[in-house]
């Protein structure tokens, strides 16, 4: 991957912009991570539809593309996070500029489906924060350990994350670009100039209400379209509310550890990134040495 810019960091007083790109939100979730974003010494900006409903939307593929691009423009504004995820990022890829994404480069926080808009920043040349969003603000407060790790990414401290040992681990060590995020947003993304998965060398996936099955699926769309087998290590974080074991007898990790077996990569199993109150934030398309030993390690670098 060619040099990627990292947005410049925050300092007491920056403006964080909420914007709701996708599903609609409950009101109370907005003003529960704008307490929080005070409470971290920042001024949270709410976009004119975050709070909007329009069908299951927050507002039309105009107004969210508007939101959007009013918090980029706005040279007051140091970061954008998205209130949540659900469906409804897709309907903008096609209407945002690398050119100006780069231009206005600034932190976009979010997960889920926001995996797109990560998808868009990436492929525009600009590292984003995968993380959780305002819901979690709202119940887990400033002292939650994921939260304190977003501020302090947002203010130019790079993580270091270790985690326990997991059976199907494969040990190794490697070092590339991160990037992932949810396994079905990226799938559908696959081939086209927002793939996100084909532009890692480590790659994290995490899912959920997605049964074995349909994951084991797009593992098989990334092994044939050769992406398993250039990359240089893999994170599985948490896949969650899905029958396990499936119809088949398969386990989520054990159908994954089945896929992986044929790459000589470290593997590490179980890593806190998901739909999970442990969703530790991973910095998209920073450089990064994974570690699987008897602990894993995640280092990112400068």
């Amino acid at each position: 991957m060619e040099q990627i810019i990292f947005p410049s960091p925050l300092t007491k007083g920056d403006k964080i912009a909420i914007i709701s790109p996708a599903s609609h939100i409950l009101p109370e979730y907005v003003d529960g991570a704008c307490q929080a974003i005070a409470q971290m010494g920042f001024q949270p900006v709410v976009s004119t539809h975050c709070k909007g409903q329009c069908g299951g939307y927050s507002g039309t593929i105009e107004q969210r593309l508007a939101d959007f691009l009013e918090a980029l423009h706005n040279p007051e504004v140091k970061a954008i996070l998205c209130s949540r995820g659900g469906y409804g990022v897709v309907h903008l890829l096609e209407y945002l500029s690398a050119d100006d994404i780069a231009e206005n480069a600034k932190w976009l926080i979010g997960f889920s489906d926001i995996s797109a808009l990560h998808a868009a920043m990436v492929a525009s040349g600009v590292a984003s924060i995968h993380a959780s969003m305002a819901k979690h603000l709202t119940q887990f407060g400033v002292d939650d350990e994921a939260t304190v790790a977003l501020f302090n990414i947002l203010q130019g401290k790079l993580p270091t994350y270790q985690t326990p040992s997991h059976a199907f681990n494969k040990p190794g060590t490697a070092t590339g670009t991160l990037t992932g995020g949810n396994m079905a947003v990226l799938c559908g993304l696959l081939d086209t100039e927002f793939d996100l998965l084909s532009r890692g060398d480590i790659l994290f996936i995490e899912d959920v209400g997605e049964e074995v099955y349909k994951i084991e699926r797009m593992l098989y769309n990334l092994r044939l379209s050769g992406v398993l087998p250039m990359i240089k290590g893999l994170i599985v974080g948490r896949f969650t509310d899905y029958r396990n074991p499936d119809g088949n007898g398969d386990s989520m990790e054990q159908m994954v550890k089945r896929m992986v077996e044929p790459y000589d990569i470290p593997v590490a199993f179980d890593f806190p990134v998901g739909h999970v109150d442990e969703n530790m934030p991973l910095i998209e398309g920073a450089q990064v040495t994974l570690t699987v030993a008897d602990t894993v390690t995640l280092q990112f670098h400068a």
